[in-house]
Parts: structure tokens; C-alpha cells; sequence
């Protein structure tokens, strides 16, 4: 099972941001992630350890701009090499849904990897910055990820409250939500979850 999913390589280098990203879906929940801010390498650590994903992750961004191009640029490079680690998504169960309390707060997540991009929110915060993250670009991140993922994704806020705890909830329910999808269903053998027959 472990070689279900190959590791993935990425790296993607523009004038306003340089990504290295090595990726395993099938892992330990391992990383090694460095975007130069900090609260946003908080929020990709537990993605990846409640996702059970191995993410070593090296950015060198233009913060002296702003956060933007570097949460965006993270966005696009994990969902490519999520989409090229899925392959044509085949024996996988496709879906995920996750709701995720984190003390006050209540957060779902439900995706489809059916290859279909979109993506749709309604959280809400009550301040411009948690740590060193402007919270206008999760939305960015989340957008971006789900383009180049070939992922619809949905995150619902049932109830917010603290914005640290609220984000906190998103990205752990994020990546219970995709170990979900990426369980192997027997029963589909070397079939995608379609009645189309391809994703």
C-alpha cells in the first residue's frame, strides 16, 4: 500500500517566489516546511500530520512585497503535486468529509478529487492578522490548492470564535478530510469512482 501514491518533486521558481516541495500522501504525517512565515508553516504541519501526508517544504518568497505571492505560490505547487501524485485517481474513494471541533470553534470540510476545481467558503474573522498571516490570503491558499489539485473543496464554519483556533481547525479537518478520500477502495480495483469511467 505504501507505493500506492508516488513521492512527488516539485519545484516552481518565478521572479516573486522559489518553492521546493517533496511530497508522500501515503506517509507518517512528517515535515519539514519552511515558507518564511511562521504561522503558516503552523498550518501546514498539522495538515499534514492529521492527513498523514510527508511534506518537506522550502520557500523563498518576496515578504519585503507582502505574504501574498508566497501563500498562493504554496497553494498552486501542493495541489500540482497532489494532482500528479493521484495520477488518473484511480481505487480511490474520491470523497472526504470532515467536521473538526477545536475548542469554541466548529469547522466541516468535504471535498471530491473527481478532478473538477472549485471552491467555496463561509468563514468568517474578526481580525486582518493571526501571527504573521494575513487572514485574506487563506482564502488565496485554499483557492489555489484546489485549482491545481483538480479538488472541490467546501469549508464550512458551523461556529466560529477564536481566529487561531478557527484556522486551526480548518487545515486539520483539511487533512483528515483528503486521507479520507485517499483510502483505497477494494472494490473499485483499478477503476476510478465514476460511472463515467475516468476522472
Amino acid at each position: 500500500m505504501k507505493d500506492i501514491f508516488p513521492m512527488v518533486e516539485i519545484e516552481r521558481k518565478t521572479r516573486e517566489t522559489e518553492v521546493r516541495l517533496k511530497i508522500n500522501l501515503w506517509g507518517s504525517g512528517n515535515t519539514d516546511i519552511d515558507t518564511g512565515i511562521g504561522f503558516f508553516n503552523h498550518m501546514l504541519e498539522l495538515f499534514a500530520y492529521h492527513g498523514f501526508i510527508d511534506l518537506a517544504l522550502n520557500v523563498k518568497g518576496d515578504l519585503y512585497v507582502d505574504e501574498h505571492h508566497t501563500v498562493e505560490d504554496v497553494g498552486i505547487v501542493l495541489g500540482q503535486a497532489i494532482s500528479k501524485a493521484l495520477g488518473e485517481r484511480k481505487g480511490i474513494r474520491r470523497y472526504g468529509d470532515v467536521t473538526l471541533p477545536m475548542d469554541e470553534t466548529l469547522v466541516q470540510v468535504v471535498l471530491d478529487l473527481g478532478g473538477r476545481p472549485y471552491y467555496q467558503d463561509n468563514l468568517e474573522f474578526s481580525r486582518e492578522m493571526v501571527g504573521d498571516l494575513p487572514v485574506e490570503l487563506v482564502e488565496e491558499f485554499f483557492r489555489s490548492l484546489s485549482n491545481n489539485a483538480g479538488m472541490n473543496l467546501h469549508i464550512l464554519m458551523h461556529r466560529g470564535g477564536n481566529n487561531h483556533h478557527l484556522l486551526e481547525a480548518c487545515f486539520k479537518a483539511l487533512g483528515r478530510a483528503l486521507d479520507q478520500a485517499l483510502t483505497i477502495e477494494d472494490r473499485l480495483g483499478d477503476s476510478p469512482l465514476s460511472t463515467k469511467g475516468s476522472l
